[in-house]
């Protein structure tokens, strides 16, 4: 059944879109130029801002005298409440909704068969991206695919995004129904040493330029990771932040954030909620890209400060000012290095120490 369409603002609801400012290839620009690299072999990518909606959305254009307005229909994916299938008080032992109220996920707090019941018939198409280039392709891409394709989302529409250099190293798997591949070739830059850059400001110009028009939720992910169990709809949220893995269990007040008064990550000490891991980010298209374009801004700002700081602090400094709406335990991305905890009662997502295999 087609979701009731709804309005944006008063009476027809007129989404006034003038000039929305997503393009990540200008803070490529700018990286590259304070870089001081003359831009030969990068990638010149051709994407377009988005006008709409991040999701099943149909705009008009109507023209103006003055300015061209969009009328937007934008068919949005309601959540569920969250008492329909989230119960922190099972899991006690440890802490399974923030202070700003958002759920925690782990093992035992949620209901599959009530998720099964409200999202089976909403026609969901979720993207996975992931960015594999150099030995980490050779090394990883097909173990992360096979598992991915096995545990990731099952019964829902899945796109899996495969960032990577050569498409011709891409593995020869066979999707399972409901599921198919897509290669985006890019192009290492020579002027990043940073891969995280590399992989989400690639991650947006995509978004930017049709990924927002063809998933309802996007995940992103590095390839050094295993799928061990179910991946389902209990992490679906419009802005989706995983818990760091070694840092959930050790006092905030020790983690590494950014600390440094000039630089655009800092939190400053005494504050901060959790330590956020930064190779997994998930929401919906528009949320990702809100928060790819705040972080390079801010990546941007450093440099021309003279200050070298991760994309990592920049993510955390992100969800730090804007509160992630779901929040993934320890349990979707553990460290193969570690043994898990007692809290860590099913691991989903192992993550592999690079060179592992």
């Amino acid at each position: 059944m087609e979701p009731e369409p709804v309005w944006c603002l008063a009476d027809l609801h007129v989404c006034q879109q003038e000039s929305v400012d997503k393009d990540p290839t200008s803070w490529r620009a700018t990286l590259q130029e304070l870089s001081g690299s003359s831009g030969n072999g990068t990638r010149k990518a051709k994407t377009e801002t988005p006008k709409g909606p991040p999701v099943l959305a149909s705009c008009l254009s109507v023209q103006k005298p003055s300015r061209r307005v969009h009328i937007c229909v934008n068919y949005q994916v309601e959540e569920p409440g969250l008492s329909d299938w989230f119960n922190p008080r099972k899991r006690p032992d440890v802490i399974a909704t923030t202070d700003w109220r958002a759920p925690v996920i782990w093992e035992g707090t949620f209901n599959r068969q009530a998720l099964w019941s409200r999202y089976r018939e909403r026609n969901l198409t979720v993207g996975l991206a992931v960015f594999a280039v150099g030995r980490t392709a050779d090394q990883y891409l097909e173990l992360f695919l096979r598992s991915a394709n096995k545990h990731f989302m099952v019964g829902y529409r899945v796109v899996f995004y495969v960032m990577m250099k050569n498409p011709y190293g891409m593995p020869d798997l066979q999707p399972d129904p409901l599921r198919t591949f897509q290669v985006l070739t890019i192009e290492e830059d020579s002027w990043w040493r940073n891969r995280d850059l590399v992989r989400m400001t690639t991650l947006g110009e995509h978004i930017a330029s049709h990924i927002q028009d063809e998933v309802d939720f996007l995940f992103s992910m590095t390839v050094e990771q295993v799928f061990q169990g179910d991946f389902g709809v209990e992490t679906l949220g419009t802005s989706v932040a995983q818990l760091h893995a070694w840092w959930y269990f050790r006092d905030t007040e020790n983690a590494p954030y950014e600390r440094r008064p000039r630089s655009a990550a800092c939190i400053p000490f005494g504050q901060g909620d959790f330590f956020y891991d930064g190779e997994f980010v998930g929401g919906t298209p528009l949320q990702v890209l809100n928060l790819i374009e705040d972080c390079l801004k801010g990546v941007t700002h450093d440099i021309k400060n003279g200050l070298n700081s991760t994309y990592e602090s920049h993510l955390n400094k992100y969800f730090f000012l804007h509160k992630p709406t779901r929040l993934l335990s320890p349990e979707y991305s553990w460290d193969a290095a570690f043994l898990p905890p007692r809290q860590v009662r099913s691991v989903k997502v192992l993550r592999l120490a690079r060179g592992a295999l």
